[in-house]
């Protein structure tokens, strides 16, 4: 899988999309063994995981990689990973994944929140949901609810929501009653 053509650097947050050539999780354990993988090899790499969503084609991450082009080297590895998965559970013989992904760089304080907003707005979006927590499959009870999470590392700027856990989740969930976040909607 090839990286994106520009340099990664460490401690940039990266909005990253990949999308599968189909559905690329059709069966009940594939999503919690995306999610376990994406663990693992974001600790190895040392991305922090601020924001996810896993959708029927595709991914939407948002993360900060600790060191230049971590982030390719996580992705390349979890594609692989779960492509076998993929492959040895649904006996699927052609490749899962589109070539490369998309990397975009964060560096506008305030549209970092607002990428976490359109990711985990996206299942909204698609219409597979009315709102945002009654999506299984985001970061968004994480960050909006107070859920358990031990993928998800809080951003400085979530931090600076709010002086207390709650006041940050408040102050969060905020964010989603304003206008709907329709960048772009991929179902």
């Amino acid at each position: 899988m090839p990286r994106p053509h520009y340099l990664q650097p460490a401690g940039v947050a990266l909005h990253i999309i990949q999308r599968a050539r189909a559905a690329c999780f059709p069966g009940e354990r594939d999503r919690p063994a995306y999610l376990h993988w994406l663990r693992g090899y974001a600790e190895r790499f040392e991305c922090a995981v601020h924001a996810y969503v896993l959708m029927g084609n595709h991914v939407h991450l948002l993360l900060t990689p600790a060191r230049a082009d971590a982030a390719a080297d996580l992705v390349t590895a979890l594609c692989v990973r779960y492509a076998r998965h993929f492959s040895e559970t649904h006996e699927h013989a052609n490749p899962l994944w589109e070539q490369g992904f998309d990397a975009s760089p964060i560096h506008a304080r305030q549209y970092l929140l607002a990428c976490m907003r359109y990711i985990e707005s996206n299942p909204v979006n698609a219409q597979l949901v009315t709102r945002p927590g009654a999506y299984r499959w985001s970061s968004f009870r994480a960050n909006a609810l107070g859920q358990d999470d031990a993928l998800i590392t809080p951003h400085p700027l979530y931090y600076a929501l709010g002086r207390t856990r709650e006041s940050r989740q408040a102050a969060y969930r905020a964010l989603f009653r304003r206008a709907p976040c329709m960048l772009r909607a991929h179902p």
